[in-house]
């Protein structure tokens, strides 16, 4: 690795997100998955909630689901109150959240507790403080590259599941462009935290060794890509950026590298052309595991 290539900081990584986020179908595909399944997830999941006794609680990880999961469980359990905690460690991404929260008038029936933390830092305090709060539902929305032990990461949100609860993990597929690319270049760019480059296949390995029951959802998902190619693209520098981890890669990174990258991304393994596009397979698995 190049000294003068370097990981992005949080502040750059959120404005990368944002140029693959205007770019990409990664939420619509996540919408398609929530209209198609959670429904009939969730009414499985939380029969004992029916009757409006007691609340539904609900754990996030990773801020991608925006409100959507939270009105998708209302419109399975109508008159539930449900009581939501937040585990994210961007402050950021936490504001804008927030934000949404306070702009939503339709939401009466839900608390809210946030923890500006990591994943192992809330671990950390729910053993500390003696806390073991059981959910009924726990989403890990494409947070799982950032975890150091993934393996016990994983069993400890299952621990917190209540009887009948579902732990969803969001995370990119083995046919995504994502997986290609991991395997020929994980190793020219910056480290960043253990465990940021795995698919669904390695999270699927991980859960038949704990013996976890699960259920994997495949659904596509697309990323334009054809500003990467434009040179001095600000939008594609961005994209680079977000690609590999790395700050202002295109400036910073050798020309063998660069140039290399760029190849690669436009293999059939990564990425399909339409309409003279460039579009980069951003394939999602949701794995719905079980108590």
């Amino acid at each position: 690795v190049i000294p003068s290539m370097r990981s992005l900081t949080a502040e750059e990584y959120v404005e990368a997100f944002k140029s693959f986020l205007d770019h990409s179908t990664e939420h619509q595909c996540m919408d398609e998955f929530n209209k198609e399944e959670m429904p009939n997830i969730m009414a499985r999941s939380t029969l004992l909630h029916v009757n409006g006794s007691f609340p539904l609680a609900v754990l996030f990880t990773g801020l991608g689901a925006d409100l959507k999961m939270i009105r998708i469980l209302q419109s399975a359990h109508p008159g539930v109150f449900i009581d939501n905690e937040i585990v994210e460690p961007n402050p950021q991404h936490v504001a804008a959240y927030k934000e949404l929260v306070n702009q939503a008038p339709d939401l009466q029936n839900v608390s809210f507790i946030w923890h500006q933390l990591t994943s192992s830092e809330y671990e950390q305090q729910v053993k500390e403080e003696g806390t073991h709060k059981k959910f009924d539902f726990i989403h890990m929305i494409q947070m799982l590259y950032r975890v150091e032990d993934i393996p016990n990461t994983i069993k400890f949100f299952h621990s917190c599941l209540d009887h009948h609860g579902k732990l969803l993990i969001i995370i990119l597929s083995d046919s995504s462009g994502w997986a290609s690319l991991w395997k020929k270049y994980r190793h020219c760019l910056p480290s960043t935290d253990s465990g940021h480059y795995i698919t669904s296949n390695g999270i699927t390995d991980i859960l038949k060794r704990l013996g976890f029951e699960y259920r994997v959802f495949e659904f596509p998902s697309g990323w334009d890509i054809t500003e990467c190619f434009i040179e001095g693209d600000p939008v594609g520098g961005l994209m680079m950026d977000f690609l590999t981890g790395t700050k202002n890669f295109l400036g910073m990174a050798p020309l063998g590298l660069r140039q290399g990258l760029q190849e690669a991304l436009c293999q059939p393994e990564c990425s399909s052309k339409k309409d003279g596009r460039i579009i980069f397979s951003n394939n999602l698995s949701m794995i719905v595991v079980e108590s």
